[in-house]
């Protein structure tokens, strides 16, 4: 019996010091694979993700770099997407922030080793220019019971500071029951300032992370489009859902349109993660949801997103976990006590 699945791949942040060996660990049947993203990599003059993968010490000032954590994030999720069981039927692809651009070659709008010089091209690009930064901070409770008037009041805060001389602040990803946002030093400190911390780790400053889809980032976004041209892209073999929540139709896209919003709009304009699993849900109604790796912390704002669309009547996270436990719903690769159900 087919099983039908929307697979989702996650954006930076998500290889750490848990993940590493990664490659080693799952993906020995899928070496002729790694060994093209390699030589990619040793062409550019670059150190291969084999050799990030495989070494004996993680550091999160290297591993977080952009030109590093990028390109070992796509070649873990992309074997896992190589990975996936006969059985499974993959009837859409969506991403996290830099996931879109695993998710074009997941849907194979673009081949594998375009997918990852996409990848290693933007991660260098975003290290290379770190213009800003990126902060984290919950608008749901543990409970994750929608309170929308709480999000409303923070996306308040984040416009006034905003409209403070020299202080840029704006919402850059729409991430199931938290914020992302992004902006220069000062406005980043200003919201910090004018949030009470919660939980003790909140609002979290994000190593190593640029201003990602804000304005701020045109300059990349125009050194992206110049490195990367159309030509690479093709139609998708997978229906693609976007940031905005929208569809890119097999045999219906408009490639060029593709290509731009991919290294225009995707960059520099709010990336609604949210939106994306709502029309994954309400448009395709998968018996699954795979999260390929490295890492499992996007499943929880993939699952807040499913509450958020009231997805099979959940309304908190003990409806979602009800769900979960009669249905085994969402699947996160990089879980051992899950990745075997799709593998």
């Amino acid at each position: 019996m087919t099983r039908k699945a929307v697979l989702i791949c996650p954006g930076r942040g998500t290889y750490n010091a848990p993940e590493l060996g990664y490659l080693g660990r799952h993906h020995g049947a899928r070496s002729d694979l790694v060994a093209r993203f390699d030589a990619i990599r040793a062409e550019a003059g670059r150190e291969t993700v084999s050799a990030l993968d495989s070494a004996g010490k993680f550091s999160v000032s290297k591993y977080s770099r952009g030109d590093v954590a990028s390109p070992l994030i796509c070649a873990c999720s992309l074997a896992d997407a190589a990975a996936l069981a006969e059985d499974i039927e993959v009837v859409a692809v969506t991403g996290n922030s830099m996931g879109w651009y695993l998710a074009l070659a997941a849907g194979g709008a673009l081949s594998p080793e375009d997918g990852f010089r996409v990848v290693d091209t933007m991660g260098s690009l975003m290290q290379e220019h770190l213009i800003g930064g990126q902060l984290v901070y919950p608008w749901m409770g543990e409970d994750w019971q929608p309170d929308l008037g709480r999000k409303a009041e923070l996306l308040e805060i984040v416009a006034g500071i905003n409209a403070r001389d020299g202080q840029d602040l704006h919402l850059s990803i729409d991430l199931g029951g938290m914020l992302v946002l992004a902006g220069n030093d000062a406005g980043l400190k200003a919201f910090e300032t004018a949030v009470p911390p919660v939980g003790g780790r909140f609002p979290m400053r994000l190593a190593n992370h640029a201003a990602f889809h804000t304005a701020m980032q045109a300059p990349v976004a125009e050194k992206g489009r110049a490195a990367l041209p159309a030509t690479l892209f093709g139609q998708p073999q997978k229906p693609l859902i976007d940031g905005r929540g929208s569809v890119w139709w097999p045999g219906a896209t408009d490639t060029q349109a593709l290509w731009r919003y991919t290294f225009d709009t995707q960059v520099c304009e709010t990336y609604d993660f949210t939106a994306a699993i709502r029309t994954a849900a309400r448009e395709f109604a998968p018996d699954l949801f795979i999260v390929t790796g490295p890492g499992a912390t996007l499943g929880g704002a993939v699952a807040q997103s499913l509450v958020l669309a009231q997805w099979k009547g959940m309304a908190d996270k003990a409806g979602f976990e009800a769900v979960q436990a009669s249905e085994k719903l969402l699947v996160s690769m990089s879980r051992e006590d899950q990745r075997a159900q799709v593998t």
